[in-house]
């Protein structure tokens, strides 16, 4: 039996989530020559054969932490956990090919309730074309536990990691930010009305996009198909699940470079605007550390500007500077204010 000989005790919310995997697998040394790129990027990187890279990831959704089933149905659950998986795969500008999922669920679950879970895990795979292989389920004593693992593949030319990117290469995203957050707090204000008033009716029209974004997100497969016809390869690439400022500091760290934000470039859509004015929100600062937009975040070369340029699927919203320039929001004012990381950290104790 393991004993732990140390007494002294570190609160995981001190590390957070992305410092306790840096601190639990800092020990750990790849050992396979066919392991490319291990722990540390979107996904782990394998080599295969015909000069194809297998690319595998996973991911844990936990109710109370990752969902809330007062508001998140069932089936939009199932398309949801696999779609947060599709995204780190297409992060590293691969293709999805297969996922496995296993679950733990409490017995206050029905198999009816299960099979709407699985539906929506049905809709996910049929739409992204990848194949369910494999999964397990057991038992739970605290509600319902979804981990999915997906596999994909991707040239040797074409594979994009996170440390990649170098001084002027410009910062560019996919699609528009900060919607899934909005529609999180807007499910969440309606809840708290129902708990008021069981029998108050919801009026939700003006916010179906937002709710969208939060409830049924989509990966970006889109754009990895995108980016090969205009013969774009990305010099770094991540997904935004954490929140735009958490995810330029994680290409700066892995790059070591620095970063400037315009924030009069960040792409926000209208009802966002509108729900952010609503809230008494500032717009900016829900779109730098909101998270769950399953957007792509990445770096090109100055040269491939012009293939990019007036795309409307893709804004480009600053350029990598030398490490000691640190990394800056450019507000519109022109002032440079310090970026911090405030997106999501499941460890957090606020």
């Amino acid at each position: 039996m393991l004993e732990d000989k140390n007494h002294t005790r570190t609160s995981i919310s001190e590390l957070g989530e992305f410092g306790l995997i840096d601190h639990l697998t800092k020990q750990f040394r790849v050992e396979q020559k066919s392991t490319v790129m291990g722990v540390g990027d979107d996904a782990a990187v394998l080599s295969g054969n015909s000069k194809k890279l297998k690319v595998v990831t996973t991911d844990l959704l936990v109710e109370g932490v990752h969902f809330d089933l007062g508001y998140m149905p069932l089936k939009h659950l199932g398309y949801k956990a696999v779609i947060v998986n599709l995204s780190d795969v297409y992060a590293m500008n691969a293709e999805a090919t297969q996922i496995t999922t296993s679950i733990a669920v409490s017995n206050r679950f029905p198999v009816e309730a299960l099979e709407a879970l699985y539906e929506g895990i049905h809709l996910a795979c049929q739409l992204y074309k990848v194949d369910l292989v494999g999964g397990d389920t057991t038992s739970s004593t605290s509600g319902l536990i979804i981990s999915v693992t997906a596999i994909g593949e991707v040239s040797e030319d074409r594979v994009a990691y996170r440390n990649g990117a170098k001084n002027n290469d410009l910062l560019v995203v996919t699609g528009d930010l900060a919607g899934a957050y909005m529609g999180l707090q807007i499910l969440e204000r309606e809840k708290q009305v129902f708990q008021v008033n069981p029998n108050a009716q919801p009026d939700l029209e003006a916010y179906t996009y937002l709710i969208e974004r939060q409830l049924k997100p989509e990966a970006r497969k889109d754009m990895v198909t995108l980016l090969r016809e205009l013969e774009v390869k990305p010099t770094s690439m991540i997904d935004i699940s954490d929140g735009l400022s958490s995810e330029i500091m994680h290409l700066c760290k892995a790059s070591k470079v620095g970063c400037n934000l315009y924030e009069d470039k960040i792409p926000l859509d209208p009802q966002v605007i509108n729900a952010c004015e609503e809230f008494n929100l500032d717009s900016t600062t829900i779109a730098l550390s909101g998270g769950e937009d399953y957007e792509l975040l990445f770096t090109i070369s100055g040269d491939d500007y012009s293939k990019i340029k007036g795309n409307p699927n893709l804004t480009v919203i600053g350029h990598m500077t030398a490490p000691s320039e640190g990394i800056h929001l450019i507000t519109r004012g022109n002032t440079k204010i310090p970026i911090k990381a405030r997106g999501w950290n499941s460890f957090s104790e606020k």
